[in-house]
Parts: structure tokens; C-alpha cells; sequence
């Protein structure tokens, strides 16, 4: 049905399909869209307040805004220190953000398939075409989804309307803050339920209103609820299958499926033990429940909240449906550190998979160290080359993360006031260390989620969060695509008795014990800071 737009597309733009790329110019390629895309949304935004469709005259967004706004989107990470309904018009939102929220998403889906070919690959020197691969992506997996959960969402009560904001009276007047008597609220509409479906599909995340997936208008049931949770983690999960298709062996496919899967069933359940356990102070005060309900939505209950912000963490995706700076300690930790295993249980579209694929092929050489042997990944040699590689590819998201979380805790005041690095804190002491440290862990992992207490719309902020999110993104991407590269070009080999079968339980364990190895060795301490003494603290260790 699309095969007609798909050849349209290639006529006007001028792309050949059939012309082959090498790794360096396919990743020029990606850069270049992505950040003609990125000066695309900044310069929208800057503009916003002289374009069309703008119900409400709202005003030009902030230089530094714009640009944290502008890499957010453009990386798929989809971080907001915006209020979406009070700073971007319906054009902002669509043009904008919901193009990107596309773009994003393909992208990842076309640097996989690359990465795939050069696996398969037998002595080639190309890993396909980049403009072929975003365009089928689009066309036949992200607008197809796209549209059929729209419809689904609008059915359920979610917004999808081009009329300015609705004024309600309210029944009993209130006094704001400056003194003012306020008879009516202003009950924010425009076109959600579209973005919302590209939004979940693509693992974007970013919400068409402030609250998110929690505001009523954006989420308003629980059916709702759950085709969001769904589209979340259906096509990370589903490029599994495809993986083990393109690869002419399902087996491998289902064997990742199979780590991710045990990754986040060890993660949901104790962050659902953790919320329903709830604080031990509840209990001296007489209340019907200890259970954690700050923070909640009544429609949603504990468990579709714990279950959600494991699933938009493990899946790179950042919408929430609860707060999750509301969490207990020990239940904020489990999103958090789904965010610092690499975004790769599950992951964002295409790069959750590439995550994975790049652990795997570590596995396959800490293996082959263990026999004395070279490894091999699905008949391709592993060397020096792509362990350098998948090196960077590991071990950049924990340097920024942990980077950027010590430059803001000790960034110095400016003129004797507080350090734009810690103003945002909400709390002091660890649970504030943990705001900073989650905050890092989403933009340093394009996870995009936060915690909510986390003022960080502020010009430090925005400039350091932006750097880390397009090198979080980038910074990876060019090694992986160096990897198809360099798997692409060289010989098959056939499995030998040495071979670790990469299809079996034992590898899952591994490929698993890897995953957490490396997250550990890098957060452990700094989890300790957080949340770890936030749970001692809370269960009275620290009046024993």
C-alpha cells in the first residue's frame, strides 16, 4: 500500500535505493539528517510565537530551552524541562516534535538493520543504504502503528483536536499566589492522541502535556493505560524476532529476547514489592494502607505505576504515569538502574537492540579468553578492532552519566548565590543527590524520564544535558556502525567444537551477568550515595 509513496520519495529526493553505502558514509549520513533536524526544531521554537497554529500567542522558547528541546528530540531521548501545554504551540508540537519523534526512531531502526548486514555479511564492503532503510522504516512499521493507535487513543478520550484552549468556571474561587482571585482554569487541548501513539511507538516519550502519561487527557483509562505500556516495548521486543530472520537463525533472535526479558522480570518484581511495602513510618500512624500511594494516579493503582516506570526505562522511552520522585527509595533505584545497564533491556527502537548485540559480542570475547581462543559472533571473528568499538559504545553512557552528575554537584555559585548545578534539588541530602544522579542517568542513556522534584530548565542544565544527550547518542551510534563495517568486510567462518553457542541458556546467563557486571561496576557506589542510604534511613538505620 505504501510502495508507491516509498518510490515518490526517492524520485523527489533524489535517492537511488539501490546504491550501496560503506559504514563511513551511511554514518554521515545519519548525522546529517539528525542535526539538520535539530537546528529544524530550534529554529521552530525560536520562532514559534510569529508561526501559525498558536491558539494561545504563546511566546518564543528560551535560547537555552530551545536547544536542550531541540538535541532532546533529535536524539530520541525526549528529556522536557518545559511545560508542554504552556510553552509549545500545536504547531511546535506537531512540526517539531512529532517529526522527530519519526526521525528519532527510524534512525535506530536503519543503523540495526546495518548493523545486522555486517553480520551476515560475506566480504562486503557496504552495510546498505541509509535513506532506503529510514524510509521503510517509516513507511511500513512507524506510521502504519501510528495510526491504528491514534484511533485506538482517541476512542478512549484522548485529545486529538485543533481548538484553542477550553475556560472552565470554577465552582469555588481561589487566591493565587500573588494575591488574585481566580474564577476560571484554562483546560489545555490540541492535537495529543497523534503524538502520543508516536510517542510510545518510537520510545520517544516526551509528553504532549506537562504531567505526561499521567494527565487525564493524555492517558485518560485504563485500557488507554495499557496499549500505551504495549506499543512501549512491542517494537524493541519484535526486532528481536527480526534480528534472528535477518540472520537466517531465530534461535539467536529469541536467545536476546530471552536476556532482556529476564533483565526486566528481575527488575519489575521488586519494584512492585517496594511500592506496596511502602513506608514503615505509615504504620505508627494509623492509616488504612503502608503501601506508596504519593505520587499516583487512583486509576492506574501501584502496580500499573511500577509497572510503567519499569517498562518506560527499560525501554528508553522516559513517559511516566506516576512521579517517579515520589517512589520509594529502593522503588526509584529499580528505574534507575534500568536506565544505567545501557538502555538495553529492551532499549529504544533499533538501539536497544544494538545495545544488546554489542554486549553480546563482548560476551563472545570475555568467553573466548576463558578457552584460549578467538571468539566468534554468528561466524565472525571478534578482534581488537570491535572490541575498541563496542569499549566506547559500553563505557560512554557511564562517563556521562557520572561526569555530568559530579559537574553539577560541584559546579561553584555565581555571585555568591547557589550553584545553578544543585538549584534544581527539591530535596537536600541523598534523596537530592538521587534527583541529579536519575536526572544524568536519563539524558546520559536517552531515557528522557526524570524525577520529578528535579527543577532543571535552567540555562546550565540545558547546555550540559544537551552535550550529553547528542554525544549519549552519537557517540555510540559511529562505533556500532564501525562494527558492521568492520564484521561486514570479513570472511565467514564456520562453528568449530570451540564455538560458544550463542542460542542457548548458558549464553543468556552470560550475555545477562555481563549486562550487570558492567552497570555494577560502575554505579555501585554512586547508587550508595543515593538511594542506598535513602532505604537505610527510611527503615531507621540511621537511628541505630
Amino acid at each position: 500500500m505504501f510502495g508507491p509513496a516509498e518510490r515518490l520519495l526517492y524520485r523527489l529526493s533524489g535517492v537511488d535505493p539501490a546504491t550501496e553505502q560503506t559504514w563511513k558514509t551511511y554514518a554521515v549520513c545519519a548525522l546529517f539528517l539528525n542535526l539538520a533536524g535539530a537546528l529544524a526544531v530550534y529554529g521552530i521554537q525560536r520562532l514559534q510565537s510569529l508561526l501559525p497554529l498558536n491558539p494561545e500567542g504563546l511566546g518564543a522558547v528560551s535560547a537555552d530551552s530551545a536547544f536542550n528541546t531541540a538535541v532532546s528530540f533529535a536524539t530520541n531521548t525526549n528529556w522536557q524541562g518545559y511545560g508542554g501545554e504552556s510553552t509549545m504551540s500545536y504547531l511546535t508540537q506537531m512540526l517539531a516534535l512529532g517529526v522527530q519523534n519519526f526521525v528519532s526512531a527510524a534512525t535506530g531502526i536503519a543503523v540495526l538493520a546495518a548493523l545486522v548486514r555486517g553480520i551476515r555479511a560475506g566480504e562486503a564492503n557496504s552495510i546498505g543504504n541509509f535513506w532506503t532503510d529510514l524510509t521503510r522504516a517509516t513507511l511500513y512499521i512507524l506510521v502504519p502503528l501510528s495510526l491504528v493507535l491514534s484511533l485506538a487513543l482517541v476512542s478512549q478520550g484522548v485529545v486529538q483536536t485543533f481548538r484553542p484552549y477550553v475556560r472552565a468556571a470554577l465552582v469555588q474561587p481561589v487566591t493565587g499566589s500573588n494575591g488574585q482571585v481566580i474564577h476560571q482554569q484554562a483546560i489545555a487541548l490540541g492535537p495529543a492522541a497523534s503524538q502520543v501513539a508516536i510517542k510510545q511507538l518510537g520510545t520517544n516519550g516526551g509528553g504532549f502535556f506537562n504531567a505526561n502519561s499521567s494527565h487525564p487527557l493524555e492517558n485518560p483509562t485504563p485500557v488507554s493505560n495499557f496499549l500505551s505500556m504495549v506499543a512501549i516495548l512491542l517494537i524493541p521486543a519484535a526486532l528481536c524476532v527480526t534480528f534472528g530472520e535477518m540472520v537466517k537463525d531465530r534461535r539467536q533472535g529469541y536467545a536476546i529476547l530471552a536476556a532482556m526479558t529476564l533483565l526486566y522480570a528481575a527488575s519489575l518484581v521488586p519494584c512492585v514489592m517496594a511500592e506496596r511495602a511502602g513506608n514503615p513510618a505509615f504504620a505508627s500512624h494509623g492509616l488504612a494502607t503502608n503501601a506508596n500511594w504519593e505520587g499516583k494516579e487512583a486509576r492506574f493503582g501501584i502496580e500499573n505505576s511500577a509497572l510503567w516506570a519499569t517498562a518506560t526505562t527499560a525501554a528508553s522511552n522516559g513517559s511516566v504515569n506516576s512521579m517517579h520522585d515520589s517512589f520509594t527509595p529502593l522503588g526509584g533505584l529499580v528505574p534507575m538502574v534500568l536506565m544505567q545497564l545501557g538502555e538495553v533491556v529492551f532499549g529504544g527502537v533499533g538501539s536497544g537492540l544494538y545495545g544488546m548485540l554489542v554486549f553480546a559480542i563482548v560476551t563472545v570475547f570475555l568467553a573466548g579468553l576463558m578457552v584460549g581462543r578467538t571468539p566468534e559472533y554468528l561466524g565472525k571473528k571478534i578482534q581488537a578492532y570491535e572490541m575498541k568499538m563496542a569499549s566506547l559504545v559500553i563505557l560512554t553512557p557511564c562517563a556521562l552519566v557520572l561526569l555530568g552528575t559530579a559537574i553539577s554537584l560541584v559546579w561553584p555559585a555565581t555571585n555568591g548565590g547557589v550553584s545553578q548545578g544543585v538549584a534544581g534539588m527539591a530535596n537536600p541530602g541523598p534523596h537530592g543527590f538521587s534527583e541529579v544522579l536519575y536526572a544524568y542517568s536519563s539524558m546520559g542513556n536517552n531515557n528522557g524520564s526524570a524525577f520529578a522534584g528535579y527543577a532543571a530548565n535552567v540555562p546550565f542544565h540545558n547546555y550540559l544535558g544537551g552535550v550529553a544527550m547528542w554525544l549519549s547518542r552519537f557517540w555510540l551510534m559511529i562505533p556500532v556502525l564501525a562494527i558492521a563495517g568492520s564484521l561486514g568486510r570479513k570472511k565467514p567462518v564456520p562453528a568449530g567444537a570451540g564455538t560458544l553457542p550463542t542460542h542457548t541458556a548458558l549464553f543468556v546467563g552470560l550475555l545477562c551477568a555481563v549486562v550487570v557486571v558492567v552497570a555494577g561496576l560502575a554505579f555501585i557506589p554512586a547508587l550508595i550515595l543515593g538511594p542506598g542510604i535513602e532505604a537505610i534511613r527510611m527503615t531507621g538505620g540511621a537511628h541505630r
